[in-house]
């Protein structure tokens, strides 16, 4: 019952997640908001929604709890009985009821925790870079189009924009949605995938090459996310508790290899090695065996493993 009512918050979490999706919010949070004002970002709705089921979702959660045990023949314990304290010593006497146990222990912590992971995931600069993005979107003719939302992601991304590129994207931005709304080609299009191949289509972008630049950085975005998540989850599979005094460039050149695993292995070992050994001259040199043996790391001494940079010569054979 436990384990279920934990799988049970997570599964209204994604219910909620997959009905704010679908742009059609529940009344009691829709009063909160000005009727006038357009709720881009759900993320928020998503969280009031936690909050309400926190506060008085409890009665209707556990008899649905309640019902699934009942069907699955799973006893349901009394929650007026009291239970020892968990982490307690039982000698001290202290003792909970399982109504305390169940609601407080667990149903109330499943929904913080998830609250805190969609802070963690939704930040508040995610969250201005997704409401940002999201007036790219095509849909109703551009009807959430916003060019102060839009020219203020040329500041968030300088680095791709120039001054000059900054100081004309108004512009540029003010031009470009008047020519798309009155461009019936536009009007088929569903999302900003579409745009941007419409856009190639009917070569507007090279008209609007700052507006196409915003449209590709909208669809890298998740990419570049993921890449990201991967490269942190492979962060700790290479620097584990053995090898927690690993060099910031050693480091960098075992995650290229890592992530980037599935190119190396369309390369020859035997081009790596020799690569390896005619960068300069060193102490100790890889024996001729090395270059008739196939399998790359178990051939050479573990010494060349940590002495010798090999990730950094795989990273430059690859071009």
């Amino acid at each position: 019952m436990r384990r279920f009512l934990v799988d049970r918050a997570s599964i209204e979490n994604v219910n909620v997640v997959q009905q704010e999706a679908e742009l059609e919010p529940p009344p009691n949070v829709v009063n909160e908001f000005n009727p006038n004002e357009i709720v881009r970002d759900p993320v928020d709705v998503v969280k009031a929604r936690l909050g309400t089921m926190r506060e008085s979702g409890w009665n209707n959660f556990f008899a649905d709890v309640q019902g699934f045990c009942v069907a699955k023949s799973i006893l349901v314990p009394n929650m007026d009985d009291e239970i020892p304290v968990r982490g307690r010593s039982r000698a001290e006497g202290r003792t909970i009821t399982n109504l305390h146990h169940y609601r407080a222990e667990i149903f109330y912590v499943a929904i913080d925790k998830i609250c805190v992971e969609m802070d963690h995931r939704f930040s508040e600069g995610s969250n201005i870079i997704l409401d940002c993005f999201s007036c790219l979107d095509p849909k109703n003719s551009f009807s959430k189009f916003d060019v102060d939302k839009l020219a203020r992601l040329a500041d968030i991304y300088h680095a791709d924009f120039s001054d000059d590129n900054r100081g004309t994207i108004r512009d540029q931005l003010e031009t470009y949605v008047l020519q798309v709304r009155r461009n019936a080609s536009f009007s088929t299009c569903e999302d900003v995938q579409s745009l941007a191949m419409k856009m190639v289509q009917t070569e507007k972008h090279l008209v609007f090459p700052l507006v196409y630049k915003l449209i590709e950085l909208a669809l890298i975005l998740p990419v570049s996310t993921a890449s990201v998540e991967r490269a942190f989850s492979a962060m700790k599979i290479i620097k584990s508790k053995l090898r927690n005094k690993i060099n910031d460039v050693w480091f960098n050149d075992l995650m290229v290899c890592y992530t980037e695993r599935e190119i190396f292995k369309s390369l020859d070992d035997i081009d790596i090695i020799r690569t390896f050994t005619a960068k300069k001259s060193r102490k100790g040199h890889l024996p001729r065996e090395v270059l008739q043996v196939t399998p790359l790391y178990t051939s050479l001494p573990r010494k060349h493993h940590y002495e010798t940079g090999l990730p950094k010569v795989v990273e430059e054979a690859t071009g």
